[in-house]
């Protein structure tokens, strides 16, 4: 199966730089008919969507979104930790949003791994990272756990709209989930 992220062959089907080398081709490719959008940073929707780093979630394809509609805040499993309240907090405070949505998936890679993850990371390095996994094993609850992480902060202004939902890979639904 070919990607976008495919390296281009040259002759006998050897790889012609690196990754990012392509994708550095692409960017001048974009650039050279890039048109200045005229937007500034406060998403159109008001609207912040926190999800997983997955590489099947294409979110904006997935919600309907435009360039400029929403804030999007990815990590490893979507997990509400400190730095995505930190980027909520000025998200809302700063640029104007006041919905949440919090996406996690079938199939994350955090339901495969424990907090020995940090413990063998340790081991190999010679120093305990100072984040938790935040590894999971049931992902309708660990969304419950995120939007009452969020509902909590002190430093969100707006509380009252935060959904949480789970995206399945094989069909690209969304099924929400009950905060109860």
């Amino acid at each position: 199966m070919t990607t976008s992220a495919s390296v281009p062959a040259g002759p006998e089907g050897a790889i012609v730089g690196t990754v990012t080398d392509r994708l550095i081709d692409a960017n001048e490719r974009y650039a050279a008919a890039f048109t200045d959008p005229g937007m500034d940073a406060r998403p159109v929707l008001r609207v912040a969507v926190v999800a997983c780093m997955d590489a099947r979630l294409d979110l904006h394809a997935a919600l309907g979104l435009e360039l400029g509609d929403c804030h999007t805040i990815r990590n490893a499993g979507g997990v509400v930790t400190d730095d995505v309240i930190r980027s909520l907090t000025i998200s809302q405070r700063a640029l104007g949003t006041r919905s949440i949505v919090l996406i996690h998936h079938t199939g994350c890679g955090l339901e495969s791994l424990t907090e020995e993850f940090r413990h063998d990371l340790e081991m190999e390095v010679g120093q305990r990272p100072a984040w938790a996994v935040e590894a999971f094993r049931d992902v309708d609850q660990d969304i419950r756990q995120s939007m009452q992480r969020v509902r909590t902060s002190p430093f969100l202004l707006h509380t009252d709209d935060v959904r949480g939902f789970v995206f399945d890979v094989k069909t690209g639904l969304l099924r929400e989930i009950d905060p109860a």
